[in-house]
């Protein structure tokens, strides 16, 4: 069992929410759904081994930016395709970051990124970093080409 679950609130929407993230992640489904009346109260999800639980808990808490969901991707195709498919009706932001139509804030990050900034030549880790910093969508080729010099 997964010691620590994220816990998302949502105002009216959690139903709505796992029917979204399940649809965007391609090893997902829906786990339980409590139902008071027709109205959902909780539930929970997985994408591949992560559970997440939902809560319909009123109009009382928001996301915020200060906490995000980190995807770490393999290829461009994959940063391509979830961030198109979460920021659609949401918010664009730097870096790889944006928030969904809920207002669930995530980082679509390719793994590379992190091996290019960790070279222990600080001059090719400062020239990946500035590149990333012009990026809404992170894009690998453009990593590789300042890491490269290109």
């Amino acid at each position: 069992m997964q010691k620590i679950t994220p816990f998302l609130w949502f105002n009216d929407r959690a139903e709505e929410a796992m029917n979204f993230y399940i649809s965007v992640f391609k090893d997902s489904k829906i786990v339980s759904v409590q139902r008071m009346g027709d109205t959902v109260l909780s539930g929970t999800f997985k994408i591949e081994e992560h559970t997440f639980y939902v809560l319909n808990g009123g109009p009382l808490y928001s996301f915020t930016p200060a906490i995000s969901l980190f995807v770490n991707c393999e290829t461009q195709q994959e940063v391509d395709e979830l961030w198109n498919k979460l920021s659609e009706k949401g918010e664009k932001s730097r870096c790889g970051w944006l928030k969904d139509q809920f207002g669930l804030s995530w980082q679509i990050i390719p793994s590379v990124l992190g091996k290019l900034m960790g070279d222990p030549d600080p001059e090719k880790s400062r020239r990946v970093m500035h590149a990333m910093m012009k990026m809404d969508k992170i894009i690998i080729k453009d990593l590789e080409d300042a890491y490269n010099q290109k």
